[in-house]
């Protein structure tokens, strides 16, 4: 067999490979395409749709501890983290005199004490002449009340000196102002100052040093921030459940107590500050400051007829399921109109339209 016998063989079966394949594609394509689908049931479930607020667990009040009086701290008695009484000492100040204050101070004792050495001295004249009968009863009683006025004087000129020097009097040692004690029960946050720090009172000039800060870690409260599309849809009371961070695989129950009646922007969106009660066992330690996320129940929807929101088509306000109708030969599905109410982002409750028996088209699984 010749060269071009073996060509032409060559040639007529590749023509005849090309109309088989020609054949067969016209024939595949001209097929028609039948599409599957899966076929979903409706069920009965409780659906619940939530917002997460974050924010931070803190006390509900945190107390500043300020001095009475300007000085130094001589002694610093308690630290952060441990709990304080009512009245209990936290620090001591030292009173750093004015001197100006302090020479004032000093020139009233002076000026007392030559008061009072007149005032007794003419009341001893005049107890002679009383006992003389040679006064009446009346400038007698006037000596000796000018006596009593003068002592009383220097004993508050030397009380005010005390005070100027040392922030306290002998009398009032119990009541001192140099003590600076809490005023409320409970744990200490932080105490800033230090030993030999100065620390100022407060005054209509500034707010004053602060010593420690103390709060009752037994009322704490969740705070955070809500954004405007979803504070129409919250309301005081409503029950809230709090996860924190820092304790894994707890969550704590609360109850929404506050909404902010004015925005903050933040980023370019309004946000509407909240507050939580929270209910902590006693088994459990909180801190302050711990992050939380808050989830909040916007709507619920108990024993529900639901399907999966994929199997809902939207058009306008309506809404629509395709229904099967038939499967033999091939699936064959009905249009029609549903009522929809909430949703949780995956299932959709369905009011009106369809019931449990209903059977109706979900998510293309295959194509012939």
């Amino acid at each position: 067999m010749n060269i071009k016998k073996i060509l032409k063989i060559l040639v007529l079966v590749l023509i005849i490979g090309l109309f088989l394949f020609t054949l067969v594609f016209l024939y595949m394509k001209s097929r028609p395409v039948v599409t599957v689908y899966d076929v979903i049931s409706p069920e009965e479930n409780d659906l619940e749709k939530t917002t997460v607020v974050t924010g931070k667990v803190e006390p509900r009040d945190e107390i500043l501890i300020k001095p009475q009086i300007s000085g130094i701290i001589s002694e610093v008695y308690k630290e952060a983290g441990q709990q304080v009484k009512e009245g209990e000492v936290i620090a001591k100040v030292k009173v750093i005199p004015e001197l100006g204050t302090l020479n004032s101070a000093e020139s009233r004792v002076r000026l007392a004490e030559i008061n009072g050495s007149q005032a007794e001295t003419s009341f001893a004249r005049s107890q002679k002449l009383y006992d003389d009968r040679l006064i009446s009863d009346e400038e007698y009683e006037q000596a000796k009340v000018a006596m009593e006025q003068a002592r009383e004087e220097l004993q508050a000129a030397r009380d005010n000196l005390q005070i100027v020097k040392e922030g306290i009097t002998q009398n009032s040692a119990d009541i001192s102002s140099t003590f600076i004690r809490s005023t409320i029960t409970g744990l200490i946050l932080d105490v800033p100052i230090k030993v030999g720090n100065s620390v100022i009172m407060a005054n209509t000039m500034n707010d004053g040093t602060t010593i420690a800060t103390v709060a009752d870690m037994n009322d704490l409260i969740f705070r955070g921030n809500i954004d405007e599309t979803e504070v129409g849809r919250v309301h005081e009371g409503m029950p809230v459940k709090l996860t924190i961070g820092a304790l894994q695989n707890l969550s704590f129950e609360a109850s929404l107590e506050y909404i902010s009646p004015k925005a903050t922007e933040e980023n370019g969106a309004n946000q509407f500050e909240i507050k939580a009660a929270i209910t902590i066992p006693d088994s459990v330690t909180i801190r302050s400051g711990y992050s939380a996320n808050a989830e909040i129940v916007l709507e619920r929807a108990q024993n529900a007829l639901t399907v999966p929101e994929s199997c809902i088509e939207f058009s306008g306000d309506s809404t629509f399921v395709y229904v099967l109708t038939d499967s033999v030969p091939q699936q064959q599905f009905e249009r029609r109109q549903v009522e929809a109410g909430m949703s949780d982002g995956i299932k959709i409750a369905i009011k009106k339209g369809i019931d449990l028996q209903t059977r109706i088209r979900g998510a293309e699984i295959t194509e012939n």
